[in-house]
């Protein structure tokens, strides 16, 4: 009993001594963690498949980050070409005549090559407001004989100005509307002209887009005889020169637009709205317009030293002035263009049409209408 009543005090004292003391347990821990053999976990031969794996991960990772900064690049270089592209589009004048142009959008061509001489977001689309008029006095000028009668219908008659007042119910010849429209480009007399040639105004519209894209307009919706604001209508400064270059091989078109005042059959005077006729060097024809949503619009043909250009604006606030300064310069860069090697355009003469060019006008004009061209006078 003894020597059971010591052991058992002896470790009591043991305990004690233990919890007294901490550290001195910890650093009997440590000498036995120092003294036991480390047995290194990194085997070559068990582990190695562990290891490829992780490589093959890496290197999938690695792949999957490399195609994805391609296609991040593919993107950002497609909104950088996109951006440009808009720049492109919408872009101020260039810098020779930045700040010179009232206008939202100008083009100039070559009447003879239809080489581009400037462009100042010629394909930006708006209302053509009376310069669609051309398109409506060339069909006219094809469809009808000049000394034909046109009845004004009350819709025609009431039409806003700018008009020549047809009065609802009476008859007037073709050649006297014609001039009313491409002159002082009568609203009443466009109506008058539709509705002679296609019935209505809504059907002769949609004859003027398919002539218009027929004398390569592209972008050029027509929804009126005269280019009053309707929605959905539209044309470019490209569409307007393109249109009127090819009109005005038309040598009754041409004629008519080169006219500064006539009188009608019953004595009254018709004069052209297109007073560069007689206030700019070089004029050949042109038809202006206006309405607010429109702003001021022109297209017009200039010819000096036996050099052509067509120029066409939409939405300026200054038109002469921009017209002045268009033509100016279209025949500046003509005149440069000249001096190049290899250029033909120093004594070139531009044709007003001939028989042929003629005829494959007036075939186009049968086969989109189904109406036979008129017998010339």
């Amino acid at each position: 009993m003894g020597s059971f009543f010591y052991r058992s005090l002896l470790s009591v004292a043991l305990l004690v001594f233990l919890l007294a003391s901490p550290a001195a347990a910890q650093n009997h821990v440590k000498k036995c963690v120092k003294n036991t053999k480390v047995v290194s976990l990194r085997s070559a031969h068990k582990f190695a498949p562990v290891k490829a794996a992780s490589k093959k991960k890496q290197e999938r990772r690695a792949e999957k980050a490399t195609l994805v900064a391609v296609e991040e690049l593919k993107r950002k270089l497609a909104e950088e070409q996109q951006r440009h592209t808009a720049i492109a589009t919408e872009a101020p004048a260039p810098s020779e005549l930045q700040g010179k142009l009232t206008c939202r959008s100008a083009y100039i061509m070559d009447a003879r090559t239809g080489r581009v001489l400037y462009d100042r977001s010629a394909d930006r689309p708006g209302q053509p407001a009376s310069t669609i008029k051309i398109i409506t006095g060339l069909i006219a000028v094809e469809s009808l004989h000049n000394n034909e009668m046109v009845r004004a219908s009350a819709y025609a008659a009431n039409m806003p100005a700018s008009k020549v007042f047809l009065k609802k119910g009476a008859s007037y010849q073709a050649n006297d509307l014609i001039n009313a429209v491409l002159l002082a480009s009568a609203n009443d007399a466009s109506v008058a002209l539709a509705e002679k040639v296609a019935g209505s105004e809504e059907a002769f519209a949609r004859l003027m887009t398919k002539k218009a894209e027929a004398l390569g307009a592209q972008n050029t919706i027509c929804k009126s005889a005269n280019g009053l604001t309707r929605p959905g209508q539209q044309t470019t400064a490209r569409d307007l020169a393109t249109v009127f270059n090819r009109a005005m091989h038309n040598p009754e078109f041409a004629e008519r637009m080169s006219t500064v005042q006539v009188h009608t059959s019953d004595g009254k005077l018709l004069r052209s709205h297109n007073k560069a006729l007689w206030t700019m060097d070089g004029a050949v024809g042109g038809k202006t317009g206006y309405t607010v949503a429109a702003g001021k619009t022109y297209v017009g043909k200039f010819q000096r030293d036996g050099r052509a250009i067509i120029v066409a604006l939409l939405g300026s606030a200054s038109m002469w002035d921009d017209i002045a300064t268009l033509v100016d310069h279209g025949f500046a860069k003509q005149e440069m263009a000249s001096r190049l090697p290899g250029d033909d355009a120093d004594g070139v003469r531009v044709s007003r049409g001939n028989g042929k060019s003629l005829a494959k006008e007036h075939v186009q004009y049968v086969m989109l209408t189904g109406q036979k061209k008129k017998a010339r006078l």
